[in-house]
């Protein structure tokens, strides 16, 4: 008898462990918000970023000053959030132009195909075969120190990614049979991109940006170290740590904010990228 109900228990089916929830993009969204409503709100209400005290230079962090001051007397905390806004409003701007411009082409392309593929995609290579870094380096020569200059320069090297991306995937999505029987049905090309092109690209868009955004960050913390990017008294991350370097041994904190900031700023974009990537492919 036992030997027939040990034979039955083993015939039963394994319980199947839940499958994980795929993570969600609410959090890492939630944080870069509050991010950036504490850069812009700090023009309110913190101290000015580019107020000099002489009398108080490398102030370790305190009541009058929460993160110290630095080799000028200046707010190291109200610098910061200065950095963060120019950082973080550069950075969005550029990849958000960059979408638009990338998936225009990229449909573009797609549609006409012919010598319009062949001048988008021959346009793409060119601007692609120079790296990223240097096409930024080379505009903000013309214009140094200049917002629009660095803005220029982030857009023309992001915009190649998301045109990538567009033009293969629209154009399979055209090829298909939902496309074909709807152009037969007669509706128009505005239909068309409303309801069976834009759905399926919209989400892998928004992953594509949030890489980009976070890039973008990178891309302004290495120009303002060596020198290239925002020009003082504008406060900007990469320059911010250039100028704390000759006093890391005397006041360490003026380098640790900065450094901080980047990586939890670039951390959460890429955080958000994975939950959006994970959450489109549930």
């Amino acid at each position: 008898m036992s030997h027939v109900l040990s034979t039955a228990n083993s015939a039963q089916p394994p319980v199947l462990a839940s499958a994980p929830r795929p993570a969600s993009p609410w959090r890492p969204a939630a944080i870069l918000l509050a991010l950036a409503a504490w850069a812009v709100a700090s023009i309110w209400l913190a101290q000015n970023p580019h107020n000099q005290d002489l009398t108080g230079i490398l102030s370790s962090p305190g009541a009058s000053h929460w993160l110290g001051t630095d080799h000028l007397g200046r707010d190291v905390l109200a610098r910061l959030a200065e950095a963060a806004r120019v950082s973080l409003g550069l950075a969005v701007a550029s990849a958000s132009l960059a979408v638009c411009v990338g998936a225009a082409l990229g449909l573009l392309a797609a549609w006409w195909g012919g010598w319009v593929d062949r001048a988008c995609n021959l346009l793409a290579d060119a601007i692609a075969a120079i790296p990223g870094l240097l096409w930024v380096l080379l505009i903000g020569a013309l214009a140094p120190g200049q917002k629009w200059a660095l803005y220029s320069g982030l857009v023309l090297t992001a915009w190649v990614e998301f045109f990538r991306f567009i033009r293969p995937t629209a154009r399979g999505l055209l090829m298909g049979d939902q496309v074909q029987a709807t152009r037969m049905l007669g509706f128009n090309s505005m239909y068309v991109l409303r309801w069976h092109i834009w759905p399926p690209l919209s989400g892998s868009l928004l992953k594509l940006w949030s890489y980009a955004v976070a890039n973008a960050v990178l891309a302004l913390a290495a120009l303002g170290f060596i020198n290239v990017g925002v020009r003082p008294p504008s406060a900007e991350l990469g320059q911010m740590m250039t100028e704390a370097l000759p006093y890391y041994g005397e006041a360490p904190w003026l380098l640790a904010a900065p450094v901080l900031l980047l990586a939890a700023t670039v951390l959460v974009l890429q955080s958000l990228s994975v939950a959006i990537a994970k959450r489109i492919e549930s």
